[in-house]
């Protein structure tokens, strides 16, 4: 994990390598420290695992040890940590091949050598001449640099020249001001590049998604130009998985304990194992209720990043732990700026506030089996009376008669109502849920809001602080605000297909005079559900491509974060069609 820049560091080989290959990247990666591996730089750390198990010293131009004929032999020194104050540079060459006085610094690469009239790309050859450069400073004549390609089996020499000389100390002067000023914005990203393909940080950087975003809002302003044509939206590559490899792992075996051997999270209770867990496939651990872990497994996860999520043994969500992860504040900044301005901060809610209101319409509109058409109009007309706000009473007002009219419909979302039991819904209630109905939506609830804290801790913003949501001690408010707009299309799309595919009966609730509790049973079938509704793949309806929810949330966040930092114009609540 790279980190973010301070004054008195040096600009580094990678910087320059990084910037030469994408100025969007560079600033990603050393202002903003955001980081994210893929295939292409695991496989890169493999081919580098030899030189960087080794650090030696920098040999002497005028090396003594000779030979029996007084002939300097050639010194190989793996990754030696070379700087300059003057030049205000850093690096450490994969390999040096020492000569005398000459000196060729050597990058080992994990892929072929590409096509190109030089047989090298230029982060390449940059990378190089910042070596180069500190060679020299060091006393050595160094004119040439080597690119070893792995999967060639070949090394292909570089000239170092003036020409190539002079673009590497531009980089390095533009650099040092991006460094100095830090700009608010990072620089635009690429446009349809195929560049994007292969980056590790395309899921972070979203550039098709932010290009198309920004021509959406050209396309607005110019929407009287005779040229439509001319503004059409890109089409969007999904530059990052559907569905991530890693999903949630709960614990739910009271008396059960999390261990960890080797790569590998084991549950174990007296002495049985319950079962094994490579940590590759593991996103987030969920504790629930009286489950140990050991300090060894939370030292493992912390490092890896991955959160561990303790939820009370009627599955509330008390907290959260994870390690540092995202080191920059730039983001929070945003954040608490636009919370601390009334105006700014009310764009953000009633984005939050008729997306939710926009999805409970729409779920409505597609389940209920016998629905006045006056329900879908009134509410309708009050999203639409959403955008005109100008106050925060106003909004919460508008929000809570929209969701008004949604309970009291809900129940016509489901089959069979006769035979249901003691499921119904005399509006909604919790604290505690006085009906299995309410009971499902709060524990429902209560796993989404999870989900949401994991999703913004890893964006690096802060869940506690809210936009829409006032702070109040406890209580996770921009996760809140993030999860309006999914609480209809994950939570209650859930919990509606279970008792619909009567997955789940009364006889899973424990019902009293003081309220309504699931039972272990229904808490596993709806976790399940719910996890399986994460994962159900969907249509983006600006984006127009498919991935999970559970990637959406993730999306969502990133694209929170642009508009925080005014990257893009305004933040556009998740809607289903």
């Amino acid at each position: 994990m790279v980190m973010g820049f301070q004054e008195a560091e040096l600009v580094t080989a990678d910087m320059v390598a990084q910037y030469a290959y994408c100025p969007r990247r560079m600033y990603l990666m050393y202002v903003d420290g955001k980081w994210d591996d893929n295939y292409f730089t695991e496989h890169g750390k493999a081919v580098h695992r030899r030189t960087d198990s080794i650090e030696d010293d920098l040999p002497c131009p005028l090396n003594t040890t000779t030979s029996s004929d007084d002939e300097p032999e050639p010194i190989i020194a793996r990754s030696v940590l070379l700087s300059d104050e003057q030049l205000g540079i850093i690096a450490k060459p994969d390999l040096i091949e020492a000569d005398g006085q000459i000196a060729t610094p050597v990058e080992m690469k994990r892929g072929s050598i590409p096509n190109t009239p030089t047989h090298t790309y230029e982060p390449e050859r940059v990378q190089l001449m910042v070596q180069a450069l500190l060679l020299r400073a060091h006393g050595f004549q160094c004119t040439t640099g080597i690119v070893y390609y792995a999967s060639s089996r070949k090394r292909v020499e570089i000239p170092l020249d003036d020409d190539l000389e002079s673009r590497t100390l531009n980089i390095i002067a533009q650099i040092k001001e991006m460094l100095l000023n830090r700009p608010q914005l990072p620089p635009p990203p690429l446009n349809d590049s195929p560049k994007c393909n292969g980056c590790s940080l395309a899921g972070i950087c979203l550039p098709d998604e932010t290009n198309a975003l920004l021509a959406e809002r050209s396309q607005t302003e110019k929407e009287d130009s005779e040229c439509q044509e001319d503004n059409d939206i890109p089409d969007v590559r999904r530059l990052f998985p559907a569905r991530p490899d890693a999903v949630p792992l709960y614990i739910q075996t009271q008396g059960a304990k999390l261990g960890k051997s080797g790569e590998t999270l084991v549950v174990e209770k007296s002495g049985e194992k319950l079962g094994t867990f490579p940590l590759k496939d593991v996103s987030q651990v969920v504790l629930c209720g009286n489950v140990f872990i050991s300090a060894q497994c939370v030292q493992t996860l912390c490092a890896r990043g991955i959160p561990i999520i303790y939820l009370s043994p009627g599955h509330w969500y008390y907290g959260i732990t994870i390690g540092e992860g995202l080191k920059n504040a730039y983001d929070r900044e945003a954040q608490f700026k636009i919370a601390a301005d009334p105006l700014r901060s009310l764009e953000f809610a009633k984005a939050f506030a008729s997306a939710k209101a926009q999805n409970q319409r729409t779920l409505l509109r597609r389940n209920a089996l016998s629905l006045p058409d006056i329900v879908l109009k009134q509410m309708q007309e009050l999203i639409r009376s959403m955008q005109q706000v100008t106050a925060y009473e106003s909004l919460l007002g508008l929000e809570g008669s929209v969701a008004r009219l949604y309970f009291e419909n809900f129940t016509q979302m489901l089959k069979n109502k006769n035979s249901l039991g003691e499921f119904h819904l005399d509006g909604r209630n919790r604290r505690p849920p006085m009906d299995p109905l309410n009971a499902l939506l709060s524990f429902g609830y209560s796993l989404l809001v999870k989900e949401t804290t994991v999703s913004l801790i890893g964006e690096g913003l802060d869940p506690w602080w809210g936009l829409y949501h006032r702070p109040k001690h406890g209580k996770p408010a921009l996760a809140l605000d993030l999860m309006e707009e999914f609480r209809p299309v994950i939570v209650d799309s859930a919990i509606i297909t279970l008792i619909n595919n009567e997955q789940i009966s009364p006889n899973d609730f424990l019902v009293s005079t003081s309220g309504c509790s699931l039972k272990d049973t229904a808490r596993k079938k709806l976790i399940a559900a719910f996890e399986q509704r994460l994962d159900q793949m969907i249509t983006h309806p600006i984006f127009d491509y498919r991935c999970s929810w559970r990637v959406i949330i993730r999306l969502q966040c990133k694209l929170l974060c642009k508009a925080l930092r005014g990257e893009i114009a305004s933040y556009q609540g998740m809607t289903t069609r």
